[in-house]
């Protein structure tokens, strides 16, 4: 093994050392799963092999596969599902693979150990990447792609290999399975890739075409497959934009509001030092002539302002109108180009002071946290607490009252969501105890036709749904379920529990 191997083994080592007590400090204050769509990943996960109808369709339309994939040995674990500890390990995992890309990018960026130590320090002690790189949130997995992705792209500026290429398609391709901002990087590294090539230009950008554009071809196919609309993530019923409906935010058909919403979101999640540190940095940058990190590393932010101009992606933060939380965590998505451009600050000084230079600007990110150490303070954990308090109450909840009165075997209908697959979770049941709209066609039939196919003794409901409307419309049938439990909270949906009483077994 060369020597100039051990830098990036000891700095992937010290990566996983911080992650694996990220990890076990977050998990035993149960705060894995505060996140609803972390609830929700880990479930897709979980349902590929535990469901009443397993297999490929449970991966869905919308949310990208590639983060459910990865969990799928650990969801296996009953245990660690019902932790939910199985969330962490492919996250913590990505978040020690992409702070050792990062490194080994910024120091053939910038030729310093320094500089890259500076990058990568900047990036792995941020509070707010370290809370998600323990959940099962996809910032993780799309932090290891897109660093993969610079670090093979500025290699080949250097080696003009294929193989420099292939793992840069290779890279591009798990971002385009992860985030559909991964989608967005795609033409503009092809481009890159086209211009950089000293040789061979139009056979290597063709080959980074095919191996990263094979993960968009994919999505596409599965979603004809699965839905019969190839488009089904961008206009089905569960997509952003559909969620979003036409409602009004704050950047909706604004450039300007939308820029100002974004920035704010990067400083909550960044940092106000980090900040100022990466503007200087730039400067530095563009003078030793480093364009394409920063403008690779830049693309993400400009998806996410693109995307709040268009009617998809609101942010919200508690110090601006509507005063409230939802989807700060977006910030973060130019965390890698701060930290590069910051750390392009330490090439300007003598080399003998730049580890010095380096400790000093990590110390000085970082301070502002640790004036003030409290987790609310961390913009990512205190919305995930924020707007999980009256979820996490029904949910726990209807979980603690039907633990004990449930018998294995005999079912539960459920509405749809996963905040429901959080009670069964709770519990400590398979899913595969449960039905709902996962289940697909039997699902529908259950719903048209409760006399011949509904047959589960528990019912678990949001009030008004569908299910609730079949399981009143079975009376005509003879079929009676007695409401046991109704749960209310605030700003949330009335939770309503049945246990059947008496009529034919439709299961028969």
């Amino acid at each position: 093994m060369g020597q100039a191997s051990w830098p990036v083994l000891a700095v992937a080592a010290s990566l996983a050392a911080l992650s694996a007590t990220a990890v076990w400090f977050f998990y035993s204050h149960g705060w894995l799963l505060y996140y609803g769509d972390a609830e929700a990943h880990l479930n897709i996960a979980r349902r590929i092999f535990d469901s009443q109808t397993p297999g490929y369709d449970q991966i869905g339309s919308y949310w990208l596969p590639l983060p459910h994939v990865l969990m799928l040995p650990f969801v296996r674990v009953d245990a660690w599902w019902h932790s939910g500890l199985a969330a962490a390990f492919a996250s913590a995992l990505c978040f020690v693979v992409g702070g050792t890309f990062l490194f080994a990018a910024a120091r053939r960026i910038f030729r310093s150990t320094a500089a890259a130590v500076a990058a990568t320090g900047l990036a792995a002690l941020n509070p707010n990447l370290l809370y998600l790189q323990s959940t099962a949130m996809t910032e993780a997995v799309f932090f290891a792609a897109l660093m993969a992705l610079l670090y093979f792209s500025v290699r080949f500026r250097d080696s003009q290999g294929w193989g420099s290429v292939a793992g840069a398609g290779i890279a591009a391709c798990a971002g385009t399975l992860t985030r559909y901002d991964g989608w967005f990087l795609l033409p503009f590294a092809a481009a890159y890739f086209l211009y950089a090539a000293q040789r061979r230009r139009l056979p290597m950008a063709l080959l980074f075409c095919l191996l990263a554009g094979a993960g968009p071809l994919y999505w596409t196919a599965h979603g004809w497959y699965e839905t019969g609309d190839a488009l089904d993530f961008y206009r089905g019923p569960y997509t952003a934009f559909a969620i979003q409906g036409g409602a009004p935010y704050p950047g909706r058909g604004d450039w300007h509001m939308a820029w100002y919403y974004y920035h704010n979101a990067v400083q909550l999640c960044a940092g106000p030092v980090l900040a100022l540190m990466a503007i200087a940095g730039a400067a530095a940058a563009f003078v030793k002539r480093i364009f394409w990190p920063l403008l690779l590393l830049a693309l993400p932010g400009v998806f996410f302002i693109w995307s709040m101009h268009s009617g998809a992606v609101p942010i919200f933060m508690p110090h601006l109108w509507p005063f409230s939380y939802y989807n700060t965590r977006y910030g973060l998505a130019v965390l890698p180009l701060l930290t590069i451009a910051a750390a392009a600050l330490v090439t300007v000084v003598p080399e003998r002071m730049r580890p010095g230079i380096a400790v000093l600007m990590i110390g000085a990110a970082i301070a502002p946290w640790l004036a003030h150490p409290g987790h609310e303070h961390w913009i990512t954990w205190e919305e995930s607490r924020a707007n999980s308090e009256g979820r996490r109450a029904w949910m726990n909840e209807a979980a603690a009252y039907l633990a004990p009165l449930y018998v294995r075997g005999s079912g539960i209908i459920s509405s749809s969501g996963d905040d429901f697959f959080g009670i069964y979770r709770e519990m400590g049941i398979p899913l595969r105890e449960t039905f709902s709209i996962c289940n697909g066609l039997p699902w529908l039939a259950t719903l048209e036709r409760p006399d011949l196919f509904l047959w589960q003794e528990w019912a678990v409901v949001k009030g008004g749904d569908p299910v609730q409307a079949a399981i009143r419309r079975a009376t005509r049938y003879g079929i009676r379920y007695r409401l046991e439990l109704t749960i209310t909270k605030k700003d949330e949906p009335v939770i309503e529990i049945y246990r059947r009483i008496g009529g034919s077994h439709g299961k028969a």
